[in-house]
């Protein structure tokens, strides 16, 4: 799905993510713990250093201890250094893995925070573009794939890697041809992995994407539930995620397939290499070229850097892995911010409104949303917004607030054009209720006074206006009951309430009020427009409404046809032009008293 893939940006300016690219963005984060990376660098050399002394005590231990005339000295020392090696070793490892342990945490704490922040100040297209699914799955679980590579594969890389760097060197002293005939079979294993990563590469990718699908078709089936118990969709949602499950199991298996084939491969050519070591070393021994000793410790050190090699292989499917997520979560960080506005500051709006020649369009759409609308509201004044669907109404309002800028034309407030303006101060002026409810998780209280520590007097006074303090009183909890994902432990009417309850404890300048009234009944909404009538009072409002019978005492209503304005005016005077409002409110009057 093209919205899903849009996170997927370019890290480092090229078109896939290399690991140098990875870690030139982490390095701002990794800067301030460089001393911690070091120590854990060092202890890890350790590590990889008593991995050579293994083999390197066989030696003397199989030339000079064994016997009649066996060195008493190499007797002793040898047991007593291998328990030194494996104690140092230990308290290496242990003190790697915390050190990295601790790096790791708190470089994925540190892009967790970039993440939602910069989540937090994106435009509302970005909303608009990305689903819930996609933005879930980097915050939460992709940049866990970030901690996996920083704490494995990392440590795999650098540990493994100075592991064989020692191996080799002691190798190399030990037998400087045979070490060649080793020397000789990396390359072919290197050229093997690289084929290998680009189908991984590839394949990750694709993986991801069907991954965010999958997510999506979960989260619109719980989140439209209701339709699908109501319309019997159990069969086609659940052949539709067997589909896509099936699709990505496909996917699992091809990387699994194409990751599986390093670590046999590999094995097969280290095996053939050492078929020729040990038929070189017995030709030597026949000269004296070699010990039992020298001999043991070299396919020692030999077997044993098998082991931190295959390592270093395996860990490209994770690597891989890594790199995907790196993209995503990189081009979550990378999404502009919405713009800040300018420095002038606006504590206290008048509320007067101007909309001048303001025009604006979606994306590449060729016809705008909305052209030329120009239009004046005074303070305290109350102006509707009517017309068919799709006419721009709700468009015009999201301007006001700069949730859009406008393509065309420009939007004042007190005589200012709005970028001017600090946008925080701009927001702390407005107050909205849509139609869409949205409720936190919280407590009644909290979500009353979302942003601020709530004022508990302030909380009831709003509730009261709002006529949902009776129904807050009767609850066992009362301003502390929790209200559930987006207020499912409320009527649809009370969750209306509660989101006008919201706007008249903001106590703001200027009001929006999207059908704030759409889903209360009768008796309720009545209780709700005094309410609001009351609230209005001295504040400009912006009135969206499709029951025109909310919008009789408008000061003004706007009537919007295809992005324009077709007529203004109050109600009596529309309904005399017979214009356009004279046709809705017809067609709804016929339908109420049918």
């Amino acid at each position: 799905m093209e919205t899903q893939n849009t996170l997927r940006k370019t890290v480092g300016g090229t078109e896939r993510t290399s690991s140098a690219a990875v870690l030139r963005r982490l390095w701002p984060f990794i800067k301030p713990l460089i001393g911690a990376v070091v120590l854990a660098v060092a202890t890890m050399g350790i590590v990889a250093a008593t991995e050579a002394g293994i083999p390197a005590l066989l030696k003397p231990l199989l030339d000079h201890g064994f016997g009649e005339h066996g060195s008493n000295s190499a007797k002793w020392f040898v047991p007593v250094a291998v328990i030194g090696l494996a104690l140092v070793r230990g308290l290496a490892q242990y003190a790697s893995g915390y050190l990295l342990a601790y790096v790791s945490n708190r470089i994925l704490l540190q892009l967790r925070l970039e993440m939602f922040e910069r989540m937090i100040h994106t435009s509302a297209s970005f909303f608009q573009r990305e689903t819930a699914s996609t933005v879930i799955n980097a915050i939460v679980f992709e940049v866990n794939q970030i901690l996996n590579v920083l704490m494995g594969v990392m440590v795999t890389l650098v540990r493994d890697s100075l592991t064989v760097i020692f191996l080799l060197g002691y190798l190399f002293y030990l037998n400087w041809r045979l070490t060649l005939i080793v020397a000789v079979i990396l390359p072919g294993i290197g050229w093997l992995v690289s084929k290998i990563n680009r189908r991984l590469r590839r394949l990750n990718r694709e993986h991801q994407t069907l991954t965010n699908e999958l997510s999506y078709i979960v989260e619109e089936t719980v989140g439209g539930y209701k339709v699908v118990k109501v319309h019997n969709g159990e069969k086609y949602e659940i052949d539709r995620f067997t589909a896509m499950s099936k699709r990505l199991k496909g996917y699992a298996m091809r990387m699994s397939i194409s990751g599986g084939l390093a670590q046999p491969l590999t094995q097969f050519l280290a095996s053939i290499a050492l078929a020729i070591v040990i038929t070189i070393a017995v030709v030597q021994s026949a000269s004296d070229q070699t010990t039992v000793g020298g001999f043991v410790a070299f396919v020692t050190s030999m077997l044993l850097v098998i082991s931190p090699l295959k390592h270093l292989i395996d860990v490209n499917q994770p690597l891989q892995r890594g790199m995907t997520a790196a993209e995503l979560i990189f081009g979550l960080i990378d999404e502009p911010a919405e713009p800040q506005g300018g420095e002038r500051s606006l504590c206290n709006a008048r509320g007067d409104i101007e909309f001048r020649e303001v025009s604006f369009t979606y994306g590449e759409v060729d016809r705008p949303t909305l052209a030329s609308i120009s239009f004046k509201v005074q303070p305290g004044e109350m102006v509707a917004l009517a017309g068919p669907s799709g006419s721009g109404k709700t468009t015009l309002v999201n301007l006001l607030p700069r949730f859009f800028d406008p393509t065309g034309g420009a939007i004042l407030v007190d005589g200012v054009p709005i970028p001017e303006y600090d946008l925080h101060d701009l927001r702390s002026q407005m107050a909205m209720v849509s139609q869409d409810v949205v409720l936190f998780n919280d407590t009644i209280a909290a979500n009353v006074a979302y942003g601020h520590e709530p004022d508990r007097a302030r909380v009831e006074a709003a509730l009261r206006a709002a006529n949902l303090m009776d129904a807050v009183s009767a609850m066992p909890a009362g301003l502390d009951t929790l209200v559930g994902g987006n207020g499912m432990r409320l009527s649809g009417g009370q969750r209306q309430r509660l989101a006008i309850a919201r706007a008249i404890y903001k106590d703001a300048p200027i009001l929006i009020l999207d059908e704030a009234t759409s889903a209360l009944d009768s008796e309720s909404e009545r209780h709700v427009q005094a309410a609001l009538e009351t609230l209005m009072k001295g504040r400009t409002t912006l009135v969206i409404a499709h029951r025109l019978s909310t919008i009789e005492r408008a000061d003004r209503i706007l009537v919007l046809e295809a992005g324009q304005i077709a007529e203004q005016g109050s109600h009596e005077e529309l309904l005399r032009k017979g214009g356009l409002y004279a046709h809705l409110h017809r067609i709804q009057y016929q339908q109420q008293t049918a």
